[in-house]
This record gives C-alpha cells, sequence and structure tokens, in this order.
C-alpha cells in the first residue's frame, strides 16, 4: 500500500509544479521588463567578466597578482574597444544607413517581379496570390524598418548613452573580476552542499563552453564571409558578415536565420547574386559544422533539441535577444543540476528487488 501512495505524492508534486514554475517565469519576465537596461547591463558585464577571466588567469600563470593582472586586461580591453570604435564602426554606421535606404526601392522592385510572376501563375489558373503575399511582406518589412531606423539613426547621431552603457558595464566588470569571486562564494554559502556544488560546477561548465565555442565559431563565420562577401562584390559586406556573426551565437537555429536572412536582402537586389551568397554562406557554415564546431564545441549541454527550442521561446519571452543568448547555458545549467541531485540520490537508493548484505 505504500507504493501507491508515493507514487500519488510524486504525481501531485509534478502536478504542483507546474503552476509554480509558470508563475515563477511570469514574475521573473515582470521583473526583467521593468529593469530591463539595468539587468541587461549587468548580464552584459558579467558574461564580459566571465570570458575576461580567462586572460587575466593566464597572466596569473605568469606570476602576476590578480590585481595586476586584471588591470592589464582591463586595459587591453579598453584600447580594443577604442579602436574598433574608430575604425570599423564609422564604416558600420554608414552601410547601415545606406542599407535602410536602399531596402523601399528594393521591395518595390520585387513587388514589379513578382507581379510577373504572378500574371504567369493566373494564366495557368495556378491559385497561387504571389503578388498579395508580395504586398503583405512589404508592409511588414516596411513597419519594422520605420521602428529601426530611428534607433539605427539615434545610434549615429547620438552616442552619448552608447558611451555610458559602454564604460559603465567595463566598470562594473573590473569590480566583478575583482569581487566577484567572493560575492559568488557568500552566495553558495547560502544554499545547501546539496545544490550549491552542482550549481556551482554546472554554470561554470556550460557558460564557459557556451559562450567560448558560440563567440569563436561566430568570429569564424563573420571574418570567413567578408573576403567572399567582396570577391563576390557583395554590397554591404560588413553589415552582412556582422549579421551572420551576432545570429551564429544563437545556438541551433541562428546559423539558418542570419544566413536566410542576408540571403533575402540580397535577394530584393539580385537572384543570382543571392544564391552565390547562400551557396558560399552555406559552405562556410559546412567547415565550421564538421571542422571546426566538434573540435571546440561537443555536447556542451546534453539537452534534446526539443528542450532547446522550448528555452529559446522563453528566453525570448522573458528578456528578448538577451534572453535568446542565455537561455541555452541556463536550461544546460538546470539539466546539470537535477542530474547532479538525482545521481547522488539514486546512490543510496537501494533497489527493492536487491536486500542488504550481511553486515
Amino acid at each position: 500500500m505504500a507504493r501507491p501512495s508515493h507514487d500519488l505524492q510524486r504525481l501531485l508534486m509534478i502536478g504542483l509544479s507546474g503552476p509554480i514554475i509558470a508563475l515563477n517565469v511570469y514574475l521573473l519576465g515582470w521583473v526583467v521588463s521593468y529593469f530591463d537596461h539595468l539587468f541587461t547591463v549587468l548580464t552584459i558585464a558579467a558574461i564580459l567578466a566571465f570570458l575576461l577571466d580567462y586572460p587575466v588567469q593566464a597572466f596569473e600563470r605568469l606570476r602576476i597578482k590578480r590585481q595586476g593582472a586584471i588591470v592589464i586586461v582591463i586595459v587591453m580591453t579598453i584600447a580594443l574597444v577604442a579602436i574598433l570604435a574608430t575604425t570599423l564602426m564609422p564604416i558600420l554606421l554608414t552601410q547601415t544607413t545606406q542599407l535602410l535606404g536602399k531596402i523601399p526601392g528594393w521591395l518595390e522592385l520585387s513587388q514589379s517581379n513578382l507581379e510577373f510572376w504572378d500574371n504567369w501563375a493566373k494564366a495557368r489558373n495556378y491559385p497561387i496570390d504571389l503578388k498579395g503575399f508580395g504586398g503583405r511582406l512589404s508592409t511588414q518589412i516596411e513597419n519594422q524598418l520605420q521602428n529601426i531606423a530611428p534607433q539605427a539613426l539615434g545610434l549615429a547621431l547620438g552616442t552619448v548613452t552608447g558611451l555610458v552603457d559602454t564604460v559603465l558595464v567595463i566598470v562594473l566588470a573590473f569590480y566583478m573580476l575583482m569581487y566577484g569571486g567572493q560575492l559568488w562564494t557568500g552566495f553558495l554559502n547560502l544554499i545547501p552542499a546539496k545544490f550549491s556544488v552542482p550549481l556551482s560546477r554546472s554554470l561554470r561548465t556550460n557558460f564557459h563552453n557556451f559562450f567560448l565555442s558560440q563567440i569563436v565559431l561566430a568570429l569564424f563565420m563573420a571574418l570567413a564571409v567578408i573576403p567572399v562577401f567582396t570577391a563576390l562584390k557583395v554590397p554591404f559586406t560588413l553589415v552582412f558578415a556582422l549579421i551572420i556573426g551576432v545570429a551564429e551565437i544563437i545556438p541551433f537555429i541562428g546559423a539558418t536565420l542570419g544566413i536566410g536572412l542576408v540571403t533575402l536582402l540580397v535577394a530584393f537586389q539580385s537572384g543570382w547574386l543571392a544564391v552565390q551568397v547562400a551557396f558560399a554562406a552555406i559552405v562556410l557554415q559546412q567547415i565550421r559544422d564538421n571542422l571546426i564546431a566538434p573540435k571546440i564545441m561537443g555536447d556542451f549541454t546534453g539537452l534534446n533539441p526539443l528542450w532547446i527550442f522550448i528555452a529559446l521561446l522563453i528566453g525570448l519571452q522573458v528578456a528578448g535577444v538577451l534572453g535568446i543568448i542565455v537561455a541555452v547555458p541556463i536550461a544546460g545549467t538546470i539539466k546539470g543540476i537535477i542530474d547532479a541531485i538525482v545521481q547522488g540520490n539514486s546512490a543510496i537508493v537501494i533497489p527493492p528487488e536487491k536486500e542488504l548484505p550481511p553486515a
């Protein structure tokens, strides 16, 4: 009789956990949306500090004290940001402004092409409304451009806010490198060892494998497409390379989204050029997936692809683009904690069909 009672309690706990988790996710989304800017700055600073900790450790292995190593790494980071801001940023802003200005003309050209194929389909009694579909798609794109264009213009003209945020992120990353270890240790001491130990291990493993591997793969794709697109005479090469590189950070679907978006933008101008762009990007993606990714990435989460999609959707709903970036390592961390706890409990569970050995 004890067995059904135990199963009933287990089912009851599982049934109650669903609404509780949903309520916590809703409250988390509300808190994140209310403190959106603060949450974004803190998250970016934490990710930056996490990544900069590796060169800091490298300098420490050279017998440089941690404080000095942190100062050296921060100065190098500021110098790198300054170089990028004075060299690539003006070109990127110029190309972005020009791209946003040309998209309406490309949409009109695509409408005329769709009208030709729509008449061809109607002449053969095919139930296809390409012109209507193209019109609705053009309307959606124009509506999105109306929201993006002022933001891009504000970034190009009024960079004071962006400069302040950049300085704030670097300062926060500096203090996280200096005192983050003490803060993290104090937080773990508040949690029972049953949870704190797997949390610390799983969090570091997942974020280490995810961010290092995804950033390396994103840099490879962004740097690899620049000479290829330049040889193909693709306009706005730097913007398209940035789109593909940033999309690569999103696991599982990022590469397809980035290549698809760039191909669509190029297709507005030239269909044949879009085919060449898609072919070249897919070839580079296959090189990345089959030669580079297995060596540096591996199965860093152990998550089922369905759970990865669910994690991405939840991250998008809770924190937008930033939520998509951190959703998978957080989901992998949760899975690692659950696996560690279950394995720890299973070590002391005695199967009913086996008896205890004699003392």
